[in-house]
């Protein structure tokens, strides 16, 4: 399965009447997520969100090519 790059957000048993919405609903889940936490908290955070989606992804090809687009241009 290649790495999907283009949006693909979207919760089950809802209607979005513009296609940005959900992930502006991602986006502000993320940002919520980090309120309140020290830098260091959120780095850890952002790492254990990082190992929990790539355990549940689970395909080492495609997470290499994420790694990969990830890092161009850092």
């Amino acid at each position: 399965m290649p790495l999907n790059t283009e949006p693909n957000f979207r919760e089950a048993d809802r209607r979005y009447f513009h296609a940005y919405t959900p992930g502006d609903d991602f986006y502000e889940a993320l940002i919520d997520m980090h309120r309140d936490l020290s830098d260091e908290q959120s780095a850890k955070v952002n790492a254990r969100l990082i190992l929990l989606l790539a355990n549940h992804i689970g395909d080492i090809t495609v997470l290499r090519e994420a790694m990969q687009i990830a890092r161009q241009d850092a």
